[in-house]
């Protein structure tokens, strides 16, 4: 049987979504790759359904040789394991579907990730970004309650621009996020963070009133009403950043980073960390570890008088 790519691939992008629950953008993202190495494939002539070459004449060979490209690309090795991933999956599902009759990538090796360290800020520089904002009309007021939001609680940028109305309990300082996988989680989140967003709200409802009773109304809002953008989000950090005086690039997820690692120099324990965040596997969440300890040798270095500079960052 001469499998058709497309179909196939339709059929994958069902799977990922109905069976895996995979988001949006990992679906993307696998799509991407497959359709990447298919291409590949019938550049260099190595399938052709009309030659009767099809998915059931790929080994694992052929796509060895599309990684070592890849290599001399020199494409990250992130990039180069997501794409392993995909063509894993991608194979597992036809051999399930009896399509294949082994997968040709199972023996392929993941290649070695170098070591990510996030980028933090320090607790004086959150303290002059969360001041930028100083218009006391609406998008002042939203644009505050926005960074407050997002480094009180940690939450991800399209977590962040999903949030509703009856998504926050003000009385308790929680906050209802829906994440990756459709999973929902509840996160707590600080007075001031909830200050500002009483003080938005309130210049937000004066402008666009929510109907009674419906709760469903996005919180943050650009000046149509309309719910908010992850790209109109982006450009309010960098407003900030700016008028703030930060002399460096910032993006929304810095104020992820930047919550787990101040959570975590305060003595939280890390499974804590990992629930608000919504991190699947602690070993995600360890990654503040080596932030914290780089920040204490960085201390340790400027402060005590026989530390010389000597330490290397781990």
């Amino acid at each position: 049987m001469i499998e058709d790519v497309e179909q196939a691939l339709r059929r994958f992008s069902r799977h990922m979504e109905m069976e895996r629950d995979l988001s949006p953008h990992t679906r993307s993202n696998y799509l991407h790759d497959v359709r990447q190495f298919v291409a590949y494939l019938e550049a260099e002539a190595l399938i052709d359904a009309a030659k009767g070459q099809g998915l059931e004449s790929i080994d694992a060979l052929m796509i060895r040789t599309f990684l070592a490209g890849l290599y001399q690309r020199r494409i990250r090795k992130v990039s180069i394991a997501r794409k392993i991933s995909a063509l894993k999956s991608f194979f597992r599902y036809l051999q399930r579907d009896g399509v294949l009759k082994g997968n040709p990538a199972e023996l392929i090796q993941t290649p070695r990730i170098e070591t990510y360290v996030p980028s933090v800020l320090s607790a004086d520089e959150m303290e002059d970004l969360l001041k930028a904002p100083q218009d006391a009309r609406f998008s002042g007021a939203r644009d505050r309650a926005v960074l407050e939001l997002l480094y009180s609680s940690g939450i991800r940028l399209s977590e962040l621009t999903g949030l509703n109305v009856g998504d926050v309990d003000f009385a308790a300082g929680l906050v209802r996020v829906r994440g990756k996988g459709k999973k929902d989680r509840i996160v707590p989140v600080g007075g001031p963070a909830l200050n500002a967003l009483r003080v938005y709200l309130e210049a937000r409802d004066a402008l666009f009133p929510e109907p009674d009773g419906v709760g469903q109304q996005p919180i943050f809002v650009n000046r149509r009403g309309g719910r908010i953008s992850t790209r109109s989000i982006a450009r309010i950090v960098d407003r900030s950043t700016v008028q703030g005086g930060l002399r460096r690039k910032i993006s929304p997820h810095t104020f992820r980073h930047t919550f787990a690692t101040h959570m975590l120099d305060a003595g939280a324990d890390l499974r804590a960390i990992q629930e608000c965040l919504g991190h699947e596997s602690l070993s995600t969440t360890q990654k503040y570890t080596a932030v914290s300890v780089a920040r204490l040798m960085e201390v340790y270095d400027k402060a005590h008088p026989k530390a010389g500079g000597g330490h290397k960052k781990p």
